[in-house]
């Protein structure tokens, strides 16, 4: 089986920020929850929060938004074009995305490419966690929880915190705009 990391692998961006925006330009009044984003960034980087309590403040505008489900499909309805070409002419049904991003967001594109997602939990409706963050050794964990026998032939990431990803894969490969190189 063949395992992709999604923002900035197969996708050309962050989902989850693209999102944002497309619920912002869709919706301006969701800008109310800038400043607590902003202020829970602000503690992220000082230290103060960990990643998990700074996303889920920043989801708090998912509060805001009365259809999230249909906001998606129309958000990929309109973003799904940026999956990566290079990916596209090799996708095999096999295949498993995973990645730190809301499950919620990513399994209808994942399912409309008919493959298997593993992704961070997340409610759609409140941005709060109801598992840890599927990101870096965690990723690992959740594949073998999901595949206790499972064996990659091929991993691919755009991130060096993925390693743990790229040390159980028999090859593992780095994607650098869009540009896939040996993993070092």
């Amino acid at each position: 089986m063949n395992v992709y990391d999604f923002d900035r692998t197969i996708y050309d961006g962050d989902s989850t920020v693209d999102f944002y925006i497309y619920c912002i330009k869709n919706s301006p009044k969701l800008l109310v929850y800038f400043p607590r984003q902003v202020f829970a960034l602000l503690k992220y980087l000082f230290k103060i929060h960990n990643k998990t309590e700074f996303k889920e403040q920043f989801y708090t505008f998912l509060n805001g938004i009365k259809d999230v489900d249909a906001s998606i499909c129309d958000f990929w309805a309109k973003h799904g074009k940026k999956i990566a070409p290079w990916y596209l002419s090799q996708k095999e049904a096999t295949d498993i995305v995973i990645s730190a991003s809301p499950e919620f967001l990513l399994k209808p594109i994942t399912q409309n490419l008919g493959v298997d997602l593993i992704a961070s939990l997340v409610c759609s409706n409140t941005g709060k966690y109801t598992g840890l963050n599927c990101y870096g050794e965690e990723k690992v964990r959740r594949f073998f929880e999901k595949y206790p026998d499972g064996l990659i032939e091929n991993f691919y990431s755009d991130s060096l915190s993925d390693e743990y990803m790229a040390k159980i894969a028999k090859n593992s490969y780095l994607v650098t705009n869009g540009k896939i190189n040996n993993w070092k």
